[in-house]
Order: structure tokens, then C-alpha cells, then sequence
């Protein structure tokens, strides 16, 4: 008798707790059409992951890049606070490279991914090397980036390609409606042995079935 008793009055306080919990980790919802890998964001959760990363191939690359930005909540002028970014591409040949050992998602991503969060400004930064194209076909380097929002919502957004490269399509250098809001094409600037790029993005902007 006196154990029910007890349970029901931890009862409330015990759904309090559940509530609040579940309240501070929203469940994480793809939205904006089917995407095949995008749910390796979410790995972001098991990662200490800050405004700013290096990838290995900035170390070795013959084309290092510092690629920046701010993103923005859909209003496209408050900036957005804490939003994760995926980002992997291929390497130099091509190639998502393996090291051996692989587990979730890095082993069709390879290990040149990174997850960034927005800080306080809504800024990333990412330093890498630039990618080449898939050996043997006519599409242009790449860096794929999948965004997921504190609300829970992920989806992809265009790519970033690199202005001068041979295999851009007119889609992809003018595209109509964006996803994220500003096209995937970065104009690198080149300042000693580092090629800088920005891109901002807007949440939500262009994205199907956002809300």
C-alpha cells in the first residue's frame, strides 16, 4: 500500500520530467523530399562538434579551401543558432576514401565529412582541400550538405560546386529556386596558398513541405 501510494505521488513529477525531456530533444523529421544518406546528420548527436573544423585534406591538398558563411532563419536576416551542417565530399581522385575501419554512414561517405554547428552569429567554417569529380563521368566537384535544425527538421540543400569547372550545367550555375536559398556555386578567391569561398543559406528557403 504504501509503495502505490508513493507512485502516485511521484507520478507527476516523473511526466514532468519525461515532458521536459522529450521537449529539449525534438524527434528529428526529414523533410523536403526523399534523401538517400541524409540521415547521417543525425550522428551529430553521438559528436562534440563546434562552429569550426579541419578536414585531413586541407593538410595535403594542392587547392586548400576556407569555405565560410551565416546562416539565416527563414525571415533570411535573424541568424540562425546552432544549426548542424553535414558536409563530406571525395578527395582529390574522386574518391570517398576509406580507411579501413569504417562504421555508419562514413563508410559510403568516406572520412572526409565533418558536422558543423552555427554559433552565436549563425557563422560555420569549414577548412578543407577541393574535390575532383567522380573519375570517368562529366559531373562537376562537389561537397554534398545536409542541414538539420534544432526543431528537428533535416533536408539536403544544392551542393557546392566551384565556379570554372568544366562539367557546371546551366541549372547548376543559375538554378530557379535553390534550395537554402542561394545557389551551390562558390567563387573562390585566392589569398597566398588558400582559396576562400562563402555561401549563406536561409532555413527552409525552397524546401518542399518545409512546415
Amino acid at each position: 500500500m504504501k509503495s502505490l501510494l508513493l507512485f502516485l505521488i511521484l507520478l507527476p513529477l516523473l511526466s514532468a520530467c519525461q515532458a521536459q525531456a522529450t521537449a529539449s530533444t525534438p524527434l528529428a523529421r526529414l523533410v523536403g523530399a526523399p534523401c538517400q544518406g541524409c540521415e547521417a546528420v543525425l550522428e551529430a548527436k553521438q559528436r562534440q562538434i563546434k562552429a569550426i573544423d579541419t578536414l585531413p585534406l586541407f593538410h595535403t591538398s594542392s587547392k586548400p579551401l576556407k569555405i565560410s558563411g551565416t546562416v539565416y532563419q527563414p525571415d533570411g536576416k535573424t541568424p540562425a543558432v546552432d544549426v548542424v551542417l553535414y558536409l563530406y565530399h571525395t578527395n582529390e581522385k574522386g574518391l570517398y576514401p576509406s580507411e579501413g575501419d569504417e562504421g555508419d554512414w562514413s563508410r559510403k561517405h568516406g572520412h572526409l565529412r565533418t558536422w558543423l554547428k552555427t554559433d552565436q552569429s549563425g557563422h560555420y567554417t569549414l577548412y578543407t582541400g577541393q574535390p575532383a569529380s567522380y573519375p570517368n563521368r562529366e559531373i562537376p566537384a562537389h561537397i554534398h550538405l545536409i542541414i538539420l535544425e534544432p526543431n528537428g527538421k533535416y533536408y539536403y540543400v544544392e551542393d557546392y560546386y566551384f565556379a570554372n569547372d568544366p562539367y557546371l550545367t546551366k541549372e547548376e550555375l543559375n538554378p530557379q529556386s535553390p534550395r537554402g536559398g542561394t545557389k551551390g556555386v562558390v567563387n573562390l578567391q585566392q589569398d597566398g596558398n588558400l582559396w576562400i569561398g562563402q555561401r549563406n543559406l536561409i532555413l527552409g528557403k525552397n524546401i518542399p513541405n518545409y512546415n
